[in-house]
């Protein structure tokens, strides 16, 4: 009997509770950070892979892009996409990411069409593309993200031209000056006015041309990522209340 129970004794001694001494289980959603800022939170079990898959995938879709249009031209229908993807890396998985993705499109684009067109991708619609993304993240509003992009645009055209102005051995900035000082002129023949613009008027009426159509080009490029990455869970911030009246955009 006394042997019973020491027996029974020492089991209720090994036997403790176990919902005192369970160490405290971690809540997942601290393990996987937040989703909103993807440079700063804790890369879960199994996420690289994933991550690596998706950069590919997104950085071969730009080039695809960019190599469709250069061939197949479609107008602006496939210029809106082209910063887009690198963007949506940004949103997803954070800055790192975002570069590797526009230097793997470069590379990309680089075997597959030679190092100028890669370069004529990369600046400016691969580094647009991160400013985008990155500006997106941080919930900047839509007159600030134009702007940027629009500024960039702008100096990767005049960077175009520089580049093929060399290949060529050709200044082609000419041949710019001397379309808009005819079309100057027209206005100016309609108008009644008698006064020629000189070299410089010209040149800085050409350069607002071209701001002014970078930023036609990115407003565009906001509505068509508007509606594209809310579906694909990946939204950007809202438009101004005169957009969403514009186009009857519900949120």
């Amino acid at each position: 009997m006394s042997d019973f129970l020491s027996a029974d004794a020492a089991s209720n001694l090994g036997s403790s509770p176990s919902t005192n001494n369970e160490p405290p289980t971690a809540d997942i959603s601290e393990m996987a950070g937040d989703r909103t800022n993807p440079d700063t939170r804790t890369p879960a079990a199994g996420e690289a892979p994933l991550r690596l898959v998706e950069t590919a995938f997104l950085a071969s879709t730009a080039s695809l892009i960019w190599l469709v249009n250069y061939y197949f031209p479609l107008g602006p229908l496939l210029r809106v996409f082209f910063p887009v993807p690198i963007a949506l890396v940004y949103l997803r998985w954070g800055n790192r990411a975002a570069w590797m993705s526009a230097l793997v499109s470069g590379l990309l684009l680089s075997v597959l069409m030679g190092p100028t067109r890669s370069i004529l991708y990369v600046m400016p619609f691969g580094i647009m593309g991160v400013v985008l993304g990155g500006l997106w993240t941080r919930k900047a509003s839509w007159s600030l993200s134009i702007s940027l992009g629009a500024l960039i645009g702008t100096v990767g055209f005049f960077f175009r031209f520089w580049l093929l102005s060399i290949l060529v051995g050709q200044n082609l900035w000419v041949y710019v000056t001397v379309q808009v000082t005819e079309m100057v002129e027209w206005v100016f023949v309609k108008l009644g006015w008698l006064s020629v613009p000189n070299l410089n008027t010209i040149g800085a009426i050409a350069a607002g041309m071209i701001l002014v159509s970078n930023l036609v080009y990115l407003f565009v490029v906001h509505l068509v990522a508007l509606l594209l990455l809310d579906r694909l869970g990946n939204p950007i911030p809202r438009p101004p209340r005169w957009v969403q009246v514009l186009i009857d955009y519900e949120e």
